[in-house]
């Protein structure tokens, strides 16, 4: 069993062994590890972006990460899953920490929150 957090669709599911009170704590530790992640061209955090698509914890306290990126060619692609994945992996109680960048649904800025739209002027 396991944990999903469709991070933009607040609350989670909860079908892990792991306590619900462990889950929540997770849950708000890793946002908050993800809303430290910028991309380096860009003045909004990857989370506020959109830019996370799927974190999933499972029993094992182990966390795939699904994240996108504003472009295929986006210069920062090299560095911002490692970035994730460090961010991740520094919250407390975590183990294992998989991200795989995926392409489908593609990004677009509809995906940003009301802050990162604020941040880059977007209104």
């Amino acid at each position: 069993m396991s944990d999903t957090a469709e991070i933009k669709a607040n609350p989670m599911e909860t079908h892990s062994a792991l306590p619900p009170e462990e889950t929540e704590r997770l849950t708000r530790e890793i946002i908050a590890g993800l809303k430290t992640v910028f991309d380096p061209e860009i003045p909004a955090d990857i989370y506020e972006l959109g830019l996370i698509y799927k974190v999933e914890i499972k029993d094992d306290r182990s966390v795939d990460v699904q994240m996108t990126l504003t472009t295929p060619n986006c210069p920062a692609a090299g560095e911002l899953p490692t970035m994730v994945e460090n961010a991740v992996a520094s919250v407390p109680g975590v183990g294992v920490v998989d991200v795989k960048v995926i392409w489908e649904p593609p990004w677009s800025p509809e995906r940003m929150s009301d802050e990162a739209r604020l941040v880059l002027n977007m209104w």
